[in-house]
This record gives C-alpha cells, sequence and structure tokens, in this order.
C-alpha cells in the first residue's frame, strides 16, 4: 500500500463536534473542549501517524457570518482552513436544530473542488431532537454528493469512531514518500500556546455564558526550566469593566476555581507539577483593536 500523507481541514458549525472528534481520532486531548460556541478561536492541528499514513487534522473554528473584529479572524480562520488542506471533512453535528445549516456546510465543502467526506456526529444525542427519521433525512440528503458519509458518537464510541472514520480519509490524502512531520509528535502547538488554551477552556466551563466570547487569555512567561516546576504567569482578558468581578468572583473563589482546574489539566499534559499565577485585565473592547487582536495572534498572517 502506497504511503499517504497531508492536511484535513474538519468545517462544521460552532459547537458542532470538530475538536472531539479530532482529540478523539489521536486519541489524545488536542483542542479544547467546551459547551460553548466558538471555543476554538485558532486553527489546531492535531497529528495522526500510523505506518500506512499521516493524517493532519486541522481543527478549523465554527462558521461565523458576522466579519468585524474577532469574528473577521474567525471567518477568515474558517475560509484559511477550506483553502490550504488537501482534503476536507464536513462535520454535521446531528443534534443542531436546522439541516439546512447543515447542508450548507456540506455544500460548502462540495464547491471547495477537495476531496472531502462527511462524518455525521453527535448520534448518541438522539433524545435531544424530536424527529427520529432525522439521521435518515440528512443521509438521504447527502447522497447527491457521492461522498463517504460516516455517522459516529466520538464521545461515546471513540473506538468505533477511529475505526470508521481514519481508513476513508486515508484514502482522502495524496501520496507521500514520507511523513511530513515527526511521526512521534501529536501536535504543533508549542506547550505555551497550550497552557493558554487550557486557561480559557477553564473560563469558558466556569464562566457566564455571555462572558467567554469577549475573553482572552495571554501567557505572559512560561518558564519550563527552572527546577522541577513549570511556573506559568497569564492574564485573562475582559472585554468589560464590569466582567472582571465576575472573572475574579467573590473573594476571588471564581477565578481560584479556575486556576485549580487548568493547573491539574497541565500537570496532566506537562507530566510535572505546575505553578500557575493568573491575573484578570480589563482591555476594553479588544475584540476591535487591530493591535491587541495581532498580539494575541488573532490576525491571519
Amino acid at each position: 500500500m502506497n504511503y499517504r500523507a497531508g492536511f484535513v481541514g474538519l468545517i462544521g458549525l460552532p459547537n458542532g463536534g470538530k475538536s472531539t472528534l479530532a482529540n478523539t481520532l489521536v486519541s489524545e486531548k488536542v483542542s479544547i473542549v467546551t459547551a460553548k460556541p466558538q471555543t476554538t478561536r485558532q486553527r489546531v492541528m492535531s497529528v495522526f501517524s500510523d505506518k500506512q499514513s499521516q493524517i493532519l487534522f486541522v481543527d478549523a473554528p465554527g462558521y461565523v457570518s458576522k466579519s468585524s473584529g474577532l469574528n473577521q479572524f474567525l471567518a477568515d480562520e474558517y475560509r484559511g482552513v477550506i483553502q490550504d488542506s488537501d482534503a476536507l471533512v464536513a462535520v454535521l453535528n446531528i443534534d443542531h436544530s436546522k439541516l439546512e445549516d447543515l447542508l450548507r456546510i456540506a455544500q460548502t465543502c462540495a464547491e471547495a473542488g477537495k476531496k472531502w467526506m462527511v462524518v455525521i456526529t453527535k448520534i448518541d444525542c438522539s433524545q435531544d431532537y424530536p424527529e427520529p427519521q432525522r439521521l435518515g433525512i440528512l443521509c438521504h440528503q447527502l447522497k447527491k454528493y457521492s461522498v463517504s458519509v460516516v455517522a459516529v458518537s466520538a464521545l461515546k464510541n471513540p473506538k468505533q469512531a477511529q475505526q470508521l472514520v481514519l481508513p476513508e480519509i486515508r484514502h482522502l490524502l495524496p501520496e507521500s514518500s514520507a511523513p511530513l512531520y515527526d511521526p512521534e509528535i501529536y501536535t504543533t502547538q508549542n506547550l505555551r500556546e497550550m497552557a493558554g488554551e487550557v486557561v480559557r477552556e477553564k473560563c469558558f466551563e466556569f464562566l457566564h455564558q455571555e462572558i467567554p466570547y469577549g475573553l482572552a487569555v495571554k501567557v505572559k512567561k512560561f518558564v519550563e526550566n527552572a527546577g522541577p516546576t513549570v511556573k506559568v504567569y497569564a492574564d485573562i482578558l475582559v472585554n468589560k469593566e464590569g466582567h472582571r468581578g465576575i472573572v475574579v468572583g467573590k473573594g476571588g473563589l471564581s477565578l481560584k476555581r479556575i486556576g485549580q482546574r487548568a493547573r491539574t489539566d497541565l500537570e496532566r499534559l506537562l507530566g510535572r507539577k505546575v505553578y500557575l499565577e493568573l491575573y484578570v485585565v480589563v482591555c476594553k473592547n479588544w475584540v476591535k483593536n487591530p493591535l491587541l487582536l495581532q498580539e494575541l495572534g488573532y490576525v491571519v498572517s
């Protein structure tokens, strides 16, 4: 069998299960995952390697229609992943309220002119939508594209997801004389970037619905080689003055809880003790400030 390698863009709606699918397929937590839409802001690459192939999954932000400030960056990242990938996976979450939105994602992949397939996610959520025939209706409407369609629950049955999805993706990849990256790695993110994303994930998990979209995390210092403990110093940026108190919480309880959970995940990730120091900083309207967006990495180069 010829060796294959290439970039595979995961394209879907916000909160559509793209990050969970990527993590499942590489058997590592690379992309952060929360129940809130737009958790993924920047493209994140996960690497799956075996003797037959190297699949470079590129987790794109979910589709957004607005086009200013941070939303402009998200939209540019979404389009950039489609353009830069060798193949695409339309990730369609069956629990989404409107099937036409899912079909619009499929049409986008079809119009990209690349090899592609469909992965229908969250099929364990059947109790959350009223039409028991919804999966069948979606599969029927996808037949016109003549592409592979796989339905999985990445959370409830990860092994099955790997067995069903990986072989289909492998067929989409171009032939390659060798892996594109070191087969031993599972992501191209550095530890500093991953630390910032872990903190942001915990903020998304613990804060009110409206807060996370005006929140970012900036790692000011990441000290890895000064003794047995990794030291991480990070700012949590909020968009409004009134949000600072919410993030900190009464008596600092909310911020303490975020820090404790983030430190636990970081210690698991790094395999070492972690000292984590968090500060909450108000940067009014940072989501529309070009200089701050660039500093935080929310600019397409």
